[in-house]
């Protein structure tokens, strides 16, 4: 009998040749990204004052977007605390019969926009007014008690904002029973329309001072290919090339960018801490409870990520402009 014959052919020794030349040089571009990475460290503390002096301009101009974003995150709680505290006082027509009063209660449990129901009777109301105003004895003087009874209604979860209180006010405004409808909104409106109005105007700002931060380190880069441009005409007369030229700059853009959202995040730390002892005393005096929260992990994250994003793209500005231009005599 014949024996089969296999067919298949092996790799050649050129294809193990190529998947070998392939992964050295794969190998040899990072490690060149990973050593211009390192060694542009490094060479921005060859002049560590006038390194020090741009990276704590940057994270000046860093750190107030920085600030205005925690300022909008606390500030945006406090908001969610004025919703979730809406409730909505009725005030009752006088001499309503009991009988009424326990209707008009099942009635507005039926209602999709409320979740409880609370009634407050014109004896209770006027017992807590006593203890509360410190008048108790000149109020036994009076021949009739004045307050109403009072049914205090609080919305769900999903009518707890401006809109969906108003639509509940007007709902219970049309209720005959019902003398007077009491919620505290518009001045919480007029806050948060000038709560609106500065956060516009926190955008400008923060576009402002970005920009600013790309114009400081294109400055800055600018200023090395100046300094350096000696070297750059030796190295492009031994056959280098733009690309691998601008590789340090860039790396020493996104160190600036880098080292100035670190600043920029100390700087916002320091700020909370400093605030904390004034907000608990002024939140003291109200009897309320309220921690100023810092950026978060990944909002850092987002920073670091943002401010060497603008180095870069700084760098690449200053790199293309001026490296470029830089030939050998």
């Amino acid at each position: 009998m014949r024996k089969k014959t296999d067919i298949r052919k092996k790799p050649s020794a050129s294809t193990k040749i190529n998947k070998v030349s392939f992964l050295g040089r794969a190998n040899a571009t990072i490690s060149q990204h990973f050593q211009q990475f390192v060694n542009s460290f490094f060479e921005l503390w060859k002049t560590p004052f006038a390194t020090l002096m741009t990276i704590l301009v940057l994270g000046v101009a860093l750190s107030l977007p920085t600030i205005f974003h925690v300022t909008y995150k606390n500030v945006e709680r406090i908001s969610g605390q004025w919703d979730s505290a809406s409730e909505i006082s009725l005030f009752l027509k006088k001499d309503i019969p009991q009988e009424r009063v326990q209707v008009l209660i099942n009635k507005l449990g039926l209602y999709k926009e409320i979740e409880t129901v609370t009634y407050i009777s014109s004896h209770q109301a006027l017992q807590e007014f006593k203890e509360l105003s410190g008048f108790s004895k000149a109020l036994d003087h009076l021949d009739k008690n004045p307050l109403p009874s009072v049914l205090v209604v609080v919305p769900t979860k999903s009518a707890m904002n401006t809109v969906g209180t108003k639509f509940l006010v007007a709902k219970l405004e049309r209720e005959q029973d019902i003398d007077l409808v009491r919620v505290d909104l518009d001045w919480i409106e007029k806050l948060q329309a000038i709560f609106y109005l500065i956060v516009d105007v926190v955008v400008g700002i923060a576009t402002l001072l970005l920009l600013s931060v790309l114009l400081i380190v294109s400055n800055t880069i600018r200023l090395n290919i100046l300094n350096q441009r000696d070297e750059i005409e030796v190295m492009k007369l031994v056959g280098a090339t733009n690309s691998f030229i601008q590789l340090p700059y860039i790396y020493i853009g996104a160190w600036y960018g880098f080292l100035g959202g670190v600043i920029a995040w100390l700087f916002s730390l320091i700020l909370i801490f400093w605030l904390e002892s004034g907000v608990d005393n002024l939140t003291g005096l109200y009897q309320t409870k309220f921690e100023i929260i810092s950026l978060s992990f990944n909002g850092a994250l987002v920073l670091f990520a943002t401010s060497a994003l603008l180095g870069v793209i700084a760098s690449l500005i200053s790199v293309k402009q001026y490296l470029v231009k830089i030939e050998p005599s």
